[in-house]
């Protein structure tokens, strides 16, 4: 069974499309791909998942997107992270973190 972001936890698909852009702008396309790369196609991202949550990370100045072209040629849309963006990745990874080993105690232990 391939899990889909809709059966991520809340914010969850938001961090990792932070997490896909913590070391270069991409496009919305570049940044599933990286996401599905990254998770070795075990968590599928989907765009219709994707665009809704680039949307509202922009609200929130977690990033910033200008017109481009993609290395295809054709006009894209590139996403980068803001500081702001940068802070709060690092904050959410720290709490994923630690939220994922609580998970794991109790899962080995109970």
């Amino acid at each position: 069974m391939t899990p889909s972001p809709n059966g991520l936890l809340q914010g969850t698909l938001g961090l990792l499309a932070l997490r896909a852009l913590r070391d270069e702008s991409r496009h919305g396309w570049g940044i599933q791909q990286r996401i599905n790369q990254i998770a070795d196609n075990v968590l599928c991202v989907n765009q219709g998942s994707l665009y809704p949550a680039l949307i509202r990370l922009e609200k929130q100045d977690l990033i910033k997107s200008e017109w481009g072209t993609s290395q295809a040629g054709r006009r894209a849309k590139f996403y980068s992270l803001t500081p702001q963006g940068r802070t709060q990745m690092d904050a959410e990874t720290a709490n994923w973190r630690k939220f994922a080993s609580v998970v794991n105690l109790i899962l080995e232990t109970a």
